[in-house]
């Protein structure tokens, strides 16, 4: 065989076992995001019958001791952000993570992160691992990735999620991390949250923010500079089937919102194996994270309405301006525009 044919399919063997790689890499995710949370319960149910529910006794008696961990700053495990299968997962797409600029690491800051998409596949990615190269871009900055503290009540997957980086977004998390952990730590909130999730849709770039206040009094109070962060393409890589406003499936799934605090989106990607077949697989859709400026917020033990109103509106025009100076650099139309809700 020639030398040169040699090489060319030694590299398109090495090609398609990378991509193999990158399908498993993501799909093990799909799966664990959608199916861990019910598996872990119908584990600990089984328990409860079974010759081993003293195992479960034993964990319950720890789980005690343990439960305010999600609201202290979590356990992140750094072995487990620097799994190889992250690298995988991250080329899949791909996604980027792009800085604009330095942050001190003796500050703590407040990361608003949008949009929310589906599953906020690029903020796990960012800053969930360290596959995107978050510690060597902020060299001292340590990512605290928030999410629903509800997730923290189920037993087994709690563990998971704290493993994976992640904190509860409560006031008693966010008020730890901010003042309790020593400086050059980041709390990542994904502002829109579940609301926005069911707005979500490709071609569309729409934003609950206008009454997300919360986390700038947050900003306030603890005197962190406000950081928005804005990922192109994280609404592109999965479609939901968007339900008419007033309908019973919309209004079932804003029940579901408001009483459990996520929305059961109903949403398809392309096949396993396949791009042109629907799946639960995500398109293969580039996704770069920009994290903007930091913006200073003074240190105010009681903020004003006022106030929090003059910071919400200098957040969401540092944001605007984010998303307007690199809409271009990342393949969207001069005319595309964030449309805030």
């Amino acid at each position: 065989m020639d030398p040169a044919q040699q090489r060319e399919e030694t590299l398109g063997d090495r090609s398609a076992y990378a991509e193999l790689l990158q399908i498993l890499s993501v799909l093990q995710w799909i799966l664990t995001v959608v199916f861990l949370g019910p598996v872990c319960f119908l584990l600990v149910t089984w328990l409860v019958f079974s010759p081993l529910w003293s195992l479960l006794a034993l964990y319950t008696v720890w789980l005690a001791s343990d439960w305010k961990t999600p609201e202290r700053g979590g356990r992140k495990s750094l072995w487990m952000s620097r799994w190889g299968i992250w690298k995988h997962f991250r080329d899949y797409f791909p996604i980027k993570l792009h800085k604009t600029a330095d942050l001190d690491p003796q500050q703590n800051y407040i990361m608003g992160y949008h949009p929310h998409g589906i599953m906020s596949i690029g903020a796990f990615c960012n800053f969930g691992t360290d596959s995107t190269g978050f510690s060597r871009m902020f060299p001292g900055i340590k990512p605290h990735l928030t999410t629903l503290t509800g997730n923290f009540k189920l037993p087994l997957y709690r563990d998971y999620l704290m493993a994976a980086g992640m904190c509860s977004v409560n006031h008693s998390s966010i008020d730890y991390l901010l003042s309790r952990q020593g400086p050059g730590n980041v709390v990542v909130i994904v502002v829109g949250g579940a609301a926005e999730a069911l707005n979500c849709t490709r071609g569309r770039h729409t934003l609950t923010l206008k009454n997300r206040k919360g986390f700038i009094k947050k900003a306030l109070v603890h005197g962190s500079p406000l950081v928005p962060v804005y990922s192109f393409g994280e609404n592109e890589v999965l479609q939901q089937c968007l339900f008419q406003a007033g309908s019973w499936k919309r209004s079932l799934q804003n029940v579901f919102r408001q009483w459990i605090g996520f929305s059961p989106c109903i949403f398809y990607g392309q096949g396993i194996f396949s791009s042109t077949s629907k799946g639960m697989m995500p398109f293969r859709r580039s996704i770069n994270t920009v994290v903007g400026k930091p913006i200073p917020v003074p240190r105010t033990e009681k903020p004003t309405e006022e106030q929090v109103e003059t910071y919400h509106a200098l957040y969401i025009s540092s944001l605007l301006d984010l998303f307007n100076t690199h809409k271009g650099r990342f393949g969207l139309q001069e005319s595309e525009a964030l449309t805030l809700v």
